[in-house]
């Protein structure tokens, strides 16, 4: 008669003589560890994937899930797949634990698991990935509309470290659209503010405040060390300084702006040749006319969020060098419409910040042109 289930010591016998122990739980499940060289084949996935993993149907296959149970069901899948010689370990991967045999496990430890499991059994994120997240340092500039979903889905994500500059203090009229902020809270730093909510929702992110207004004289030291910058700032001085910055540093920076019932977001990286800069999209700082801020145009209390989202999101893909960033190209919402285009944006040859004939004279003279 076939032996239908195995004890764990056993099963790590056979594992050893050639046996091929198959872990059928779900990716989440195997972030918190897994048998020493055991395959992770969810019992969803045996059908079509345990022919990669097993091509000769005649090696012996051992089957473990958490407690014994999805394995006898995953036993009768590999027998009505062909496969002749499958057993089952009775008790799982408990069991497998209480009794100290040899467990592979990411560094990740049983809180990460389960709070970034959703990421986990994402293939391009995974462990690998999250860890990278973990160990990111990302500068955020503004604690407002933008920089508030922003950090707010950075944290969620398990970014490392977040620093956020802002020299501001919370407002009534910043609670329509900064929801980092709470009403209890007025009068208080914005970046204090930011870190009681941040650290409340996920303890595990290193906040560091910086209560004070990026100039010429901080605006490197603020973001050295960094491996992305998001631009939330509101103004245009404050954009071109660290756009300037951003470009001597080598660091990523990812833009977003919000306008009454619009906004754009793009990715200025320096590290990559044909990337444009800031200043090839604004070669010159408009007027106050031409451009007003957010208390004299007005903006709808939602649209930072959608726009902050997106540099969230273009900050985390180029952390983990996933998918296609927002490099030469400009995303622009309107919000009334509903409607997304995207527009090319080349690097400008002739662009007074990146072009072949650019000169930097120095931060205190962006800030200059800003006022003229």
């Amino acid at each position: 008669m076939a032996t239908i289930e195995i004890d764990p010591a056993e099963a790590l016998a056979r594992q050893s003589a050639g046996a091929l122990l198959i872990d059928v739980r779900e990716p989440g499940e195997r972030a918190a560890g897994t048998p020493h060289a055991a395959i992770g084949l969810s019992r969803n996935d045996i059908t079509a994937g345990i022919a990669s993993v097993a091509p000769d149907r005649s090696v012996p296959l051992i089957t473990l899930c958490a407690s014994g149970q999805r394995s006898l069901l995953a036993r009768e899948q590999l027998l009505e797949l062909g496969y002749a010689d499958v057993t089952s370990v009775s008790g799982g991967f408990r069991r497998w634990l209480t009794l100290g045999l040899p467990v592979d496990r990411d560094p990740i430890n049983a809180d990460s698991a389960e709070r970034y499991a959703r990421h986990l059994v994402l293939p391009e994120v995974g462990p690998g990935g999250q860890e990278r997240l973990a160990t990111a340092r990302i500068a955020m500039i503004g604690a407002g509309g933008l920089g508030s979903p922003a950090a707010l889905y950075l944290a969620a994500a398990g970014i490392g470290h977040l620093s956020l500059i802002d020299d501001d203090v919370v407002e009534r009229s910043n609670l329509q659209r900064q929801v980092l902020h709470t009403d209890a809270r007025i009068g208080m730093a914005k970046t204090e503010s930011a870190r009681l909510t941040l650290s409340a929702l996920n303890p595990s992110v290193r906040v560091h405040a910086e209560q004070t207004r990026l100039s010429a004289g901080n605006v490197e030291s603020l973001i050295a060390g960094h491996d992305v910058v998001i631009d939330g700032a509101d103004n245009f001085p404050t954009r071109y300084l660290l756009d300037a910055a951003c470009r001597r540093l080598r660091i990523p920076m990812v833009y977003g702006a919000v306008h009454r019932f619009s906004g754009q977001v793009s990715v200025f990286d320096s590290r990559d040749a044909a990337s444009p800069c800031y200043r090839c999209l604004f070669p010159e700082p408009p007027n106050s006319a031409e451009a007003p801020n957010c208390s004299e145009a007005g903006v709808l209390g939602v649209l930072p969020g959608t726009i902050g989202l997106l540099q969230a999101t273009e900050a985390i893909k180029l952390i983990l060098g996933i998918g296609r960033a927002l490099v030469g190209r400009l995303l622009c919402y309107e919000a009334l419409e509903a409607r997304f285009r995207e527009l090319s944006l080349p690097r400008d040859p002739a662009c007074p910040g990146c072009g072949s004939d650019a000169e930097f004279t120095g931060y205190a003279d962006v800030r200059t042109m800003c006022r003229s």
